[in-house]
């Protein structure tokens, strides 16, 4: 405004505040946008209350947390494939499957336990026993499963105690199932959306991709002879794997989209490459027999579970940052319920 646009009877071409649209009329205003007028009120956005976030996102460490998901997996899946060598006479294979579930259980505690803070606070929730919260059953499940897999491993490595050591193996076997799923009803049990939403085909995504590590492993290590049932539990675990998790996302609706975005998108799509591709390589060395194509699948499949981990847990952080994904599915549920 200068000063010629000031005048006695005021500023010139302005209207008093007596005529401003306000109340009922500002509205009715506003909706008559259509006739070439602007909006007196901007449109209303997701935002937070007096600066608060809507959801607090989760502070759990990224390679800690992540991590433990990925290597409990592994060593879950890992006890069933060492109780299946065991039955069909493959110690080379049951030998490196036992080893790797040891050394898997023990790093993923290592992993929960720095980000917990303290051992205590692990111990501390073995205080109680409560059957509706996944933590509490959890670290039960984890607190059983422990001792068996280094039960088994120990009587392998020192070739003493068989009996022991096998029932140890069968033991760790009937556990490692909910091991390597129940780090997903644990997710899905929070207010995080994207792990929220999953909670039908999550548990079945961590299943598969546990599959796969624990078959890459094997892969790896084991002899390339007695590698049979690994090969099958790679391809079995990627279709697994790969339909459950695009059937998630399909079923998600609106908290799919931080899948799809950024960081957790690259790693769900090398995630993707690299466990279609193992598999293919790990059916492909059955018939070529060469001892480098075995391993190269192994690592495909080893690295593509740890991708899929790593980009569902960035996923879940980056839908509790935004308030859409908290608000838009809690308004589409009320006019569901109100219809």
């Amino acid at each position: 405004m200068s000063e010629s646009d000031v005048t006695r009877d005021g500023v010139r071409q302005a209207r008093p505040d007596r005529e401003a649209p306000t109340g009922v009329h500002a509205g009715r205003r506003r909706r008559r946008r259509g006739r070439g007028e602007q909006p007196m009120v901007p449109d209303a956005e997701f935002s937070s209350y007096y600066g608060r976030p809507v959801l607090n996102k989760p502070t759990w460490k990224p390679l800690d947390i992540a991590g433990y998901l990925y290597l409990g997996g592994l060593a879950g899946a890992s006890s069933l494939l060492a109780a299946g060598a065991g039955a069909t006479g493959r110690p080379g294979l049951g030998r490196v499957a036992k080893l790797g579930s040891a050394g898997a259980i023990t790093l993923s505690l290592a992993a929960l336990v720095h980000d917990l803070g303290r051992p205590a606070r692990f111990l501390n929730m073995l205080r109680v026993f409560k059957p509706t919260s996944p933590m509490s059953v959890g670290s039960w499940i984890l607190s059983g499963y422990a001792p068996l897999t280094l039960a088994a491993a120990a009587t392998e490595v020192a070739g003493r105690y068989r009996m022991v050591g096998t029932a140890a193996t069968a033991g760790a076997a009937v556990l490692g199932p909910a091991v390597a799923t129940y780090t997903a009803v644990l997710l899905s049990d929070t207010a995080v959306p994207s792990w929220h939403e999953g909670y039908r085909q999550l548990p079945f995504v961590f299943a598969g991709s546990a599959a796969t590590s624990a078959a890459g492993l094997a892969l790896v290590a084991a002899p390339t002879a007695q590698a049979g049932p690994a090969r099958r539990m790679a391809a079995l675990g990627a279709v697994l794997e790969l339909g459950a998790f695009q059937m998630m996302k399909r079923r998600m609706g609106l908290a799919s989209e931080p899948f799809e975005r950024g960081k957790p998108h690259r790693l769900l799509r090398a995630s993707e490459a690299l466990t279609a591709g193992g598999a293919a390589l790990a059916l492909l060395s059955a018939r070529v027999r060469d001892r480098r194509l075995a391993v190269a699948a192994g690592a495909a499949l080893l690295t593509g579970s740890a991708a899929l981990r790593f980009g569902v847990f960035h996923a879940g952080v980056a839908s509790a940052e935004d308030p859409r994904y908290t608000i838009v599915p809690q308004r589409e549920r009320l006019r569901a319920r109100e219809g």
